[in-house]
């Protein structure tokens, strides 16, 4: 192609300096012929733009020249406009649509910037029309066809290409069997993926991490870790993304041991570290426990980026390490919206809700917009300290405006949530709302239902989970168990736990507690009692605290001590024990008991708890003790207490009054 001789870029654009065109090294700009020398100054130009601005500037004077009308200038322009991250996709569809006969290159291009962009139906879209307008393809027409395939629902669309591929005969091609490896992974075809992989004559590295990335992203972390072997042992080296994608599975499958022989093997190897490698190899540690060496790395990286801050933020705030966490947190120089939800998480699951609500507080006041895994621990944040206000507004907010799809794991926070905080009517709501539902989601509404004493709707529940031939667990069963023993259902509780052998679980202590709460509430003691003796697990605190309240209720006094006497070797300091103790011994007039009760706590040195209670005004909560006079308004707040109770007593003489009247 002859090249225009056209003025400097100085000439053409006199407001811009130097230092705006400056050299940099992008992944658009690779040419369709890496030995092809660029001179032409316009093209130059092309090769150093950074924005959209320089690109249409760049566009306009092409028009003008008629360098627009040659095929390799406007490949390059669309290039940048689709590939770059400062382009703008929807104008690169515009630039596409005034070529009059596009190359196989700019159609590759046009395509991958699709994928690249997100609009896989769009992508297939162009990859048909190539197919339909007789475009003569190369591999990576088909590639990148693949690759748009992989983001639509349907998968019978990557078998259309697939057949397509083998109709052509281009399915012997080294890249192309790579990329229907990857597709087929993607769609979760591993048995597919699998064949192919086994059944080709050449396979390279490319071809053994996309069969290793396949298995981890399909959640077997296990298989890929065993290809990797294999893939060592075959004399293959890997390289980057394969050792990216191994330190992943070690995280995901939370192996230090492994990951640690990996890191070796690597170090053996002499293989260089990238900032994604080591930042890989620092998650891994960080989340297998090995905070010491997260750390060792963390320190020695030359370069950290914000992966590198929030996998230590993440690391601290799980092994519990909470304050650290948030100081490494503050220091960072950049933080995304992946960084602000590692540490909400963190705080949410060391128990500090408090912490938690405020920081997604001030993450919302700066406009970042949060993601599912933030809204999830936002959610346990409010299930925990009881505040609905701020779930609602989630609800509202992102739920209802369809902002952030109900998947079923923010469904099921929801529904834990809201019945936590007392409303179980809008917890089933929820939960019928849901396109698609899990065995969580059944477990959540069954477990909700048991604490809110409406055993039959969980039992209900339990039997159209059975239909559909979800299979219960453990959970399930000490939701189930629980509802019966709020119910006083003891036939069917003993029923179920009888028969938690047919789905292939055995009893855990947890399930022991509910039975033996069931027979306690009832009064079923010498039942309860010999359940116990035939355990064949060690009784704990809540089945002998089950016993002990079940003994108060029902007034047995000899084997309410027994009760006692464990739960006081179990947890001395307890004072809910000596309590209920001496109020079960008071109710029966045995006096000498109580005082030896009370004597107890006094050598022991245990003092009651004093109880307490919550309660929220205008989104603020106040927490109030027994005989409390600390809070600012307790004056106010006692006088008006006294006119309630006042008039609570008026109400029921005058009650009272008026039946007798109707009577006399």
């Amino acid at each position: 192609m002859k090249l225009l001789r056209l003025p400097s870029a100085k000439q053409i654009f006199p407001a811009q300096t130097s230092a705006n065109f400056s050299s940099n090294s992008k992944k658009w700009n690779s040419t369709p012929n890496p030995n092809l020398k660029i001179t032409n100054p316009i093209l130059l130009l092309m090769e150093s733009c950074d924005s959209m601005c320089q690109a249409k500037q760049i566009q306009a004077h092409m028009t003008r020249t008629g360098m627009f009308f040659h095929l390799f200038p406007v490949s390059r322009l669309l290039s940048f406009i689709a590939l770059d991250e400062n382009g703008d996709f929807r104008h690169a569809s515009c630039l596409f649509s005034q070529i009059i006969e596009p190359n196989v290159y700019i159609w590759n291009t046009v395509i991958r910037g699709c994928v690249k962009n997100g609009f896989h139906e769009m992508g297939f879209r162009y990859f048909v029309r190539m197919v339909r307008e007789c475009v003569e393809m190369d591999k990576r027409s088909y590639v990148f066809g693949l690759k748009a395939c992989g983001g639509l629902d349907d998968v019978r669309v990557g078998q259309s290409v697939h057949c397509r591929i083998w109709k052509v005969g281009s399915a012997r091609d080294l890249i192309i069997k790579n990329g229907l490896i990857h597709s087929c992974c993607e769609s979760g075809n591993l048995a597919g993926a699998d064949k192919i992989f086994r059944e080709s004559e050449e396979i390279d590295v490319v071809s053994w991490t996309s069969m290793i990335n396949g298995n981890l992203i399909n959640g077997l972390a296990d298989d890929a870790l065993k290809l990797f072997d294999e893939m060592c042992q075959s004399g293959v080296d890997p390289n980057e993304v394969t050792m990216v994608t191994v330190f992943s599975a070690c995280a995901r499958k939370g192996d230090l041991r492994v990951g640690e022989r990996i890191h070796e093997f690597a170090d053996n190897k002499g293989m260089r570290f990238s900032l994604n490698v080591m930042n890989a190899a620092l998650d891994m540690y960080a989340k297998c426990g090995g905070l010491a060496k997260a750390r060792e790395i963390f320190d020695n990286m030359e370069v950290k980026d914000v992966f590198s801050w929030t996998s230590m933020v993440n690391g601290l705030a799980k092994s519990g390490d909470v304050e650290l966490a948030r100081e490494f947190f503050d220091k960072m120089p950049k933080r995304n919206v992946i960084s602000w939800n590692a540490m909400i998480a963190g705080y949410s699951q060391n128990n500090m809700p408090t912490e938690a609500l405020g920081l997604y507080d001030v993450m919302e006041r700066q406009g970042l917009n949060p993601m599912e895994s933030t809204l999830v621990s936002v959610l346990s944040a409010c299930a925990q300290s009881g505040y609905m206000d701020i779930a609602k507004r989630i609800h509202d907010n992102y739920v209802k405006q369809n902002r952030i799809p109900l998947t079923v794991i923010l469904g099921n926070a929801f529904i834990d949530m809201y019945a936590k905080c007392g409303n179980i009517d809008t917890a089933w709501e929820i939960f019928d709302a849901m396109g698609d539902r899990d065995l969580v989601s059944y477990n959540s509404m069954i477990v909700a239902y048991a604490s809110h004493g409406q055993a039959d709707k969980a039992l209900d529940l339990f039997e159209c989970l059975i239909k559909l031939g979800i299979k219960p667990d453990d959970i399930t069963f000490v939701g189930l168990l629980s509802a019966c023993a709020h119910g006083g259902l003891v036939k069917k509780g003993w029923g179920y736990f009888r028969n938690m052998e047919l789905y292939g679980l055995v009893p855990t202590v947890e399930h022991y507690a509910c039975v033996i709460d069931l027979f306690c509430r009832v009064g079923l003691l010498d039942e309860a009692h010999e359940l116990i003796r035939s355990m064949p697990l060690e009784p704990d605190e809540a089945i002998w605290g089950a016993v002990l309240n079940g003994c108060r209720m029902h007034g047995n006094v000899e084997l309410g001590k027994v009760a006692a006497e464990k739960l006081m070797n179990l947890d001395p300091k307890d004072s809910g024990i000596y309590v209920l103790l001496a109020s079960l011994c008071a109710n029966k007039s045995k006096w000498s008991d109580v005082r030896m009760t009370r004597s107890m706590m006094r050598d022991k040195g245990v003092k009651k708890t004093r109880g307490s209670s919550y309660i929220e005004v205008e989104g603020k909560f106040h927490e109030f003790l027994i005989a409390d006079g600390s809070h600012p308004e307790s004056k106010t707040i006692y006088e008006v207490l006294q006119e309630v109770l006042l008039f609570s007593k008026s109400e029921d003489y005058t009650s009272c009054t008026c039946d007798i009247n109707a009577y006399l």
